[in-house]
């Protein structure tokens, strides 16, 4: 059975142009890492649990705010290289990066060392173009972006 997880694309329009809000994520493997790295707000959940509750409940641990309120938009299943399937849901809203406070992890660092650490699960949040998001986010990912980008397009017309 594979891993399932669930995310929150939050999107805006600035002069026109879409944005996408992205979260780098924390801890000393991700820390010199930054084109490829980023990922939409998401976390896993089971097959009995809502992915939408579970994708506003991951908004809110990762950013420390609750999800945006509005439509979420269900965008089609991407499967990750490890073979996680995310389910992510679109919404239209805003968000000041400056105001995320993420959930920790714990992990021993430096490796073998016995000494445990605490991390945030996201460092660093920021809104990106869409055409800058397709270089910054994880490759398994980065699908989400063509299907939001139609589906905003079909709503124009």
């Amino acid at each position: 059975m594979p891993r399932l997880s669930a995310g929150l694309l939050l999107y805006r329009m600035v002069d026109g142009a879409v944005e996408v809000l992205l979260g780098h994520p924390g801890g000393p493997f991700w820390a010199r890492r930054d084109d490829g790295a980023w990922s939409i707000p998401k976390g896993e959940y089971t097959l009995d649990e809502d992915p939408w509750v579970a994708a506003q409940r991951e908004f809110r641990e990762e950013l420390g705010a609750p999800a945006p309120t509005g439509d979420p938009l269900q965008l089609e299943p991407v499967k990750q290289a490890g073979g996680k399937i995310v389910t992510v849901f679109a919404v239209r809203g805003d968000f000041d990066p400056a105001t995320a406070v993420s959930n920790t992890f714990t992990l021993e660092w430096p490796r073998g060392s016995g000494a445990l650490r605490e991390f945030p699960e996201i460092d660093r949040v920021a809104w990106f173009p869409v055409a800058a998001a397709r270089v910054k986010l994880i490759a398994g990912q980065r699908p989400v972006l063509d299907q939001l980008m139609a589906a905003i397009d079909a709503e124009s017309e």
